[in-house]
């Protein structure tokens, strides 16, 4: 089996998704062990027109451990033809023909769909303004299947920014095609889940639910699942970001009313949505969920370039 592009959660199915789990298990030995040439002779290109810490380093070290090379431009907004007013499309035209795989973050959502209809090498989409996170989502479930040991029948609180949050829009398409899933949305009014993602958990019969106060949500999840507040998608709205800004914040007391067993995860970066005295609780794996970034990152290079 193999990937061709990977622009959205929901090209996934079952199968696909046993696969790259499985994969980045074995990437996970084999980043553990040292260097590996399974990539050797492959260039990744990274073209990025929005900021990132964790997507583009990953992507980066994982191409690296897996014996390729990288080429990067980690601010094409401002540092690339884009800013003397090239399209898009002309620039993966050029682009494709200087590396085997193109991984782009993007400011539109949508835009990774459009590069990948005209791309003749693979694209990776990671992250395309409010739209979707794709491997995000798979490192955040391959992260649920560690610590918690199981991806059928669980709760999980979405908390924060849910309208903006393309990594929370993502994973729960992903968690959707699991067995026995219920899923609590709690957000301030102006960041509530989008009526798209209602409308499809309708349509495939699983449960949900919204609600405006965190300490129940907290109460009966498996999965806490916070989310900052964008404050970059209010550049327009001021008075709706300091509306929302702060509303649920997970600290020393929420904890008190999670579940012994329960994960409390995160896609960072955290501005003050989780306190810093949380981050010794055993139950806290953002920053572990952020490390198998690099696992699952592996086992898509590999499953787009060379296959299963």
């Amino acid at each position: 089996m193999k990937l061709d592009h990977v622009v959205k959660a929901q090209q996934f199915d079952r199968q696909m998704l046993d696969l790259v789990l499985d994969e980045a298990k074995a990437m996970e030995r084999i980043a553990s062990g040292g260097a590996s040439e399974l990539l050797r002779g492959k260039i990744m290109v990274t073209l990025f027109y929005e900021p990132s810490t964790r997507t583009r380093l990953s992507f980066e070290s994982a191409m690296l451990r897996l014996g390729g090379q990288v080429l990067s431009s980690e601010n094409a907004r401002d540092f690339s033809s884009a800013a003397k007013g090239e399209t898009l499309e002309d620039t993966i035209r050029v682009v494709e023909h200087y590396g085997h795989v193109i991984v782009m973050r993007h400011f539109q959502s949508g835009a990774a769909a459009r590069a990948a209809h005209i791309s003749r090498v693979p694209i990776i989409n990671a992250g395309d303004g409010p739209g979707q996170h794709p491997t995000q989502a798979l490192l955040d479930l391959y992260t649920i299947r560690k610590e918690v040991g199981r991806l059928d029948h669980l709760n999980v609180a979405f908390v924060g920014d849910l309208a903006n949050g393309r990594t929370v829009r993502s994973l729960v398409y992903l968690l959707a095609k699991y067995r026995g899933t219920r899923f609590t949305f709690v957000a301030p009014d102006v960041v509530r889940i989008g009526d798209d993602i209602k409308e499809y958990l309708t349509r495939q019969e699983v449960h949900f639910e919204e609600v405006f106060e965190l300490d129940p949500a907290l109460a009966k999840a498996d999965v806490v699942y916070q989310t900052r507040v964008q404050k970059e998608r209010f550049a327009d709205k001021p008075e709706e970001y300091a509306r929302a800004k702060g509303k649920f914040i997970i600290d020393r007391e929420s904890l008190a009313k999670m579940k012994g067993d329960a994960v409390l995860m995160h896609p960072l970066p955290r501005v003050d949505e989780i306190t810093p005295e949380v981050d010794a609780d055993p139950r806290a794996a953002y920053f572990r969920q952020a490390q198998n970034g690099l696992f699952v990152r592996m086992a898509v290079l590999k499953l787009v370039l060379l296959g299963s």
